[in-house]
């Protein structure tokens, strides 16, 4: 198994910020080019991954010879692309412990969320309600999301973290007083990231007032998370939060481009009504992603495309079978794979920072210390210029910051 870092650099005043993420590349090696010594060493797999082998060798048969449209109900090309997308579609489902048939594909997480927050924001403000809560540190494609929607009359609150990136409802935190201001009764929607795709840090799960004051005020619609974390408070975060949307009859939604393959999901375990996921971050290839929809109790969105009406008409348009089948396949080799590879990152995570601290001084981790998935390590280096050391690394592929805010 070969083993990949991620450095992803981004300028600050007066320090330069290493982010280093990590994941298992699974038998690249064996496939390498032989100029790959000539290539710098690609240290940016949070942005995206390459290829699993076995993917590629599952795709290619539906680039050649199996290349039936599988909307095609009347002749065998047809029936072969169909029977392949569904198989891909039940890999997808059991990776996440869902049905099937609550499978929807996408181009991948960012429309994922676009249909999954515009969808139900516009579908129950037949409802009256109108506004709309998120964190300021959310991915892109959620902010952007919640600043169209403002443009179409919503009310957006956009909440603030503290310096270490972490949210909670205690004192030094976001206060209860703040967030409990911010819902009124027109609230419908409520968006959280509990991993940040850019340091690392994780939303507290073990602290059992920050779960009394949930209790005491979560009253809204829907709540959006995106969460990759330590597997059982995670999993007890999204597992409490979604009791409590269940029982407002509520809809909690989950960005988990960056959990997907990482830690265990289960949607029936832990409530979750909608979620998005992505291929290309899971050794998958690029341009195909999923979305989770909830069958019972039954998820209502408004389409955001118009067309044939596939997807159960949420997402019309030719399925792209080979991608489909590539994304199928990635998922089944994560759910055999990620619980070895998640133990050997851990082991990285430790080795690498141990060596960056006996070697370096004056190095910095940003966000909190302990609540960090260790798959995300973000260091900042004194004095340092972080755009001048990116140039300066000609022999590394690095990215400043998040490539969603790059591009």
């Amino acid at each position: 198994m070969f083993i990949t870092t991620v450095i992803g650099w981004s300028k600050s005043v007066a320090s330069a910020i290493i982010t280093v993420r990590w994941y298992a590349v699974r038998g690249m090696a064996a496939k390498a080019s032989q100029n790959s010594h000539l290539k710098p060493l690609y240290l940016d797999v949070q942005a995206t991954t390459p290829m699993d082998p076995r993917v590629v060798d599952a795709m290619i048969p539906y680039m050649v010879s199996s290349y039936g449209n599988p909307h095609s109900k009347t002749h065998f090309y047809g029936w072969e692309a169909e029977e392949a997308v569904e198989k891909a579609r039940l890999q997808v489902a059991k990776l996440i412990g869902a049905d099937s048939r609550e499978v929807i594909f996408t181009s991948g997480a960012t429309e994922s969320n676009n249909i999954a927050i515009k969808g139900v924001a516009s579908f129950y403000r037949e409802t009256g309600k109108n506004h709309l809560i998120t964190v300021q540190t959310e991915h892109k494609c959620v902010l952007d999301s919640y600043r169209h929607l403002s443009t179409k009359g919503f009310k957006v609150t956009y909440l603030p973290v503290q310096k270490n990136g972490i949210i909670n409802l205690k004192a030094n935190f976001i206060s209860f007083q703040e967030l409990e201001n911010a819902i009124t009764d027109g609230t419908i929607l409520v968006s959280v990231m509990v991993l940040n795709n850019e340091i690392g840090v994780i939303q507290p799960t073990k602290e059992i007032g920050y779960f009394n004051v949930f209790v005491q005020a979560w009253d809204f619609n829907i709540v959006t998370f995106i969460y990759s974390s330590q597997e059982q408070g995670i999993q007890f975060l999204c597992l409490f939060i979604g009791k409590i949307c269940r029982e407002r009859n509520v809809f909690f939604h989950c960005d988990a481009a960056q959990a997907v393959g990482k830690i265990s999901i289960d949607v029936n375990d832990m409530n979750i009504d909608l979620m998005s996921i992505s291929g290309h971050k899971i050794y998958g290839p690029k341009g195909v992603g999923a979305m989770y929809i909830r069958r019972r109790p039954r998820v209502r969105l408004e389409a955001q495309m118009s067309g044939g009406g596939q997807e159960r008409g949420m997402r019309s348009g030719t399925l792209p079978t080979p991608l489909i089948v590539g994304f199928g396949k990635a998922c089944a080799i994560a759910a055999e794979e990620m619980e070895m590879d998640k133990k050997h990152i851990e082991r990285l995570s430790r080795r690498l920072l141990d060596r960056i601290n006996s070697k370096l001084s004056h190095v910095v981790r940003n966000g909190d210390p302990q609540q960090t998935y260790q798959g995300c390590l973000n260091l900042s280096f004194s004095c340092v210029e972080g755009e001048s050391l990116l140039m300066a690394l000609k022999n590394v592929a690095l990215s400043s910051g998040s490539a969603c805010t790059s591009a």
